[in-house]
């Protein structure tokens, strides 16, 4: 049937849980641009015979449009739903995506979000004065500045404002500021304690 394949793109995504970002259907994709292809080239040749006469055709040729135009539909719908989630993993996760992420990423959605990502850096620093504003931090509304946070894997040296230089290895806990923090914690370093 024609446009089913289309309709199946949008759904295999539908199926996926929010935030969530399932691996990118080359297959599924190329499918539906080759049903396409072959919609418009019968329209092309029917097109042809219906100028010389066959007015039978018009409507066949007006049914193949409107499965060109529902392929089309989804397949944008497809792709700008994927925008949106890789979208919001830049806001979950920061500049550097994990691994299993950037693995379910076509090429195209990885030079998109290095662009996203470079853009959303701009203008972060042409705010908020000479260091600029991390619009990513505290995406919910604190309850204390300083919060307990146990380190989940060796991450190194980790400076805070005041020059102090605090050593997070796997299985210490600290008490840090909780804006310089929940990057890390977004990363899987750090975890927040929860007394």
């Amino acid at each position: 049937m024609f446009g089913e394949r289309g309709a199946e793109l949008v759904r295999g995504l539908h199926r996926a849980a929010d935030g969530h970002l399932p691996a990118f259907n080359e297959d599924g994709i190329r499918q539906v641009l080759e049903e396409m292809k072959a919609l418009y080239e019968q329209n092309q040749a029917d097109v042809n015979e219906a100028k010389s006469g066959r007015s039978d055709l018009i409507r066949t040729i007006k049914f193949r449009h409107c499965s060109l135009l529902r392929n089309r539909r989804c397949v944008v719908a497809y792709l700008y739903d994927r925008l949106l989630r890789i979208r919001a993993l830049r806001w979950e996760y920061g500049s550097v995506l994990p691994n299993d992420l950037r693995f379910h990423m076509s090429a195209e959605e990885t030079e998109w979000f290095n662009q996203y990502k470079k853009s959303l850096a701009t203008y972060m620093r042409s705010l908020g004065g000479e260091e600029g504003l991390d619009l990513t931090q505290d995406m919910k509304p604190p309850k204390s500045l300083y919060i307990e946070v146990r380190c989940l894997k060796d991450h190194g040296e980790f400076e805070i404002d005041d020059g102090i230089t605090i050593l997070l290895k796997k299985n210490s806990q600290h008490f840090l500021p909780r804006w310089k923090c929940e990057q890390l914690i977004r990363q899987g370093v750090l975890e927040h304690v929860l007394s």
